[in-house]
């Protein structure tokens, strides 16, 4: 039995959400491992919505183990609101099936204003399509080594120190930029204010996971974006914050490598991104519009909507190359039901030159022009099918060339938003 990583193999929004559910059927332990409240997740069981944007996916399902990993970027206020909303909702969420990890980044309000600052000032051509929330600037107090962590919370005594180091940088940045001046007993307040709703959670997670992984539990580490938002292996510097490749789940559980077994890549049977940056198959016309209304491709946390366009084959490839992917999750492809035709992305022009590959420099990648194969589409719908046997020939013919053009086979086809819709090819907990 293998412990299971799934990543987003795209821009992120590619249906992880789901396919976390449906895998922790079978998982002991669920763990997010990098990201913050900027990832949003998506779940439809039985007929009820659950919006997640930090707790990890296995929350909803009863008899498993939650954790925040050391690799996040923890809001606090933001987690006490998403347990409470999920409490609403008739979900447990207690000490017993949630530990966050000791050692987390705290993200604070003066990040949210340092974000949301930065990103106004940039105009269009400069904005990196952030969620205005914070994640980048805690990103920068953790490998700044000022960051307040979780930890400190439960030592008011030491965190005037920790929190004049935090100032030494943000005060001078602030009067820079002309935002107000923070007061360090403001944000002791602040923090002293919320430590009692989310110090309960905090927990050795390391030691948690480790003793779980040696007693043979299955865990299933739950990334958050997508490949191509990876800070160093995306389309930089129009990415997130943190390491999203499938590598990050040792380090932000603070597992070993050896503890991260399959990894189940999700891809979406077309592409979509949201914010600025380059979008090699972007479509601007009538049937982007169609792809982005059938699939309803809104972000979940932001409500912006998704730039969408055809397959990349080139991209995933990146993905399954950089996350080390054993399988793929293809997920949405009854939304191209109904099209007379669908392309896929095999390879880009670059001044001339074909190239198979996604060129480092963002000016190269800007001027990278996709070349396309077309496939006539299908009749019939592939929605709600739950065998090869329910999926138009023209449907299996498209999955397999996919299959052929990444170099990674298709371990689960998702067919909806509900759980139960799922082919499943091959089992990641029993490779």
């Amino acid at each position: 039995m293998a412990n299971v990583v799934v990543v987003g193999a795209q821009w992120g929004d590619e249906g992880k959400g789901k396919i976390v559910d449906w895998l922790s059927t079978e998982a002991d332990v669920v763990v997010r491992f990098q990201g913050g409240h900027n990832a949003g997740h998506t779940l439809v069981i039985d007929g009820a919505v659950y919006k997640l944007a930090l707790l990890p996916s296995g929350i909803v399902r009863p008899g498993k183990l939650s954790v925040i990993g050391n690799g996040v970027v923890l809001d606090p206020w933001h987690l006490a609101k998403e347990i409470e909303a999920l409490r609403g909702q008739g979900v447990a969420v207690d000490t017993d099936n949630l530990k966050v990890a000791e050692n987390v980044t705290l993200i604070l309000p003066l990040h949210r204003e340092l974000d949301a600052h930065r990103e106004a000032g940039a105009g269009p051509e400069g904005a990196i399509g952030t969620t205005k929330r914070g994640i980048g600037p805690a990103y920068e107090d953790k490998v700044g080594r000022r960051a307040i962590r979780l930890s400190d919370l439960a030592e008011p005594a030491s965190l005037d120190v920790k929190i004049a180091r935090l100032l030494s940088h943000h005060e001078p940045l602030r009067r820079g930029l002309g935002l107000p001046a923070v007061a360090a007993a403001d944000i002791k307040a602040e923090l002293m204010e919320i430590a009692p709703a989310v110090l309960p959670y905090m927990a050795p997670v390391s030691t948690i996971l480790d003793t779980a992984r040696r007693a043979g539990k299955r865990i299933l580490f739950e990334g958050a974006q997508g490949a191509m938002l990876d800070v160093d292996h995306g389309t930089y510097p129009f990415v997130t914050s943190s390491n999203t490749a499938a590598g990050a789940a040792a380090t932000g559980s603070g597992l070993g490598p050896g503890a991260v077994g399959y990894v189940l890549g999700i891809v979406k049977a077309y592409t979509t991104r949201v914010g600025g940056g380059p979008f090699p198959t972007e479509l601007h016309d009538d049937t982007g519009r169609l792809i982005g209304t059938k699939g309803r491709e809104v972000g979940v946390n932001t409500g912006r909507p998704r730039r969408c366009g055809w397959f990349d084959a080139v991209l995933v490839r990146h993905a399954v190359r950089t996350s080390g992917i054993t399988g793929l999750a293809l997920t949405k492809l009854d939304i191209l039901d109904g099209f007379p035709e669908v392309k896929i992305c095999t390879g880009y022009r670059l001044d001339g030159e074909l190239i198979d590959r996604l060129p480092a420099s963002q000016a190269a990648q800007d001027r990278v022009e996709p070349i396309y194969e077309t496939f006539a589409g299908w009749e019939g719908t592939t929605a709600n099918a739950r065998s090869w046997a329910d999926l138009p020939a023209q449907a299996i013919k498209y999955v397999r060339y996919i299959e052929e053009l990444v170099g990674a086979p298709v371990s689960l086809l998702s067919t909806s938003p509900e759980r139960d819709d799922t082919i499943l090819v091959q089992n990641p907990f029993q490779d």
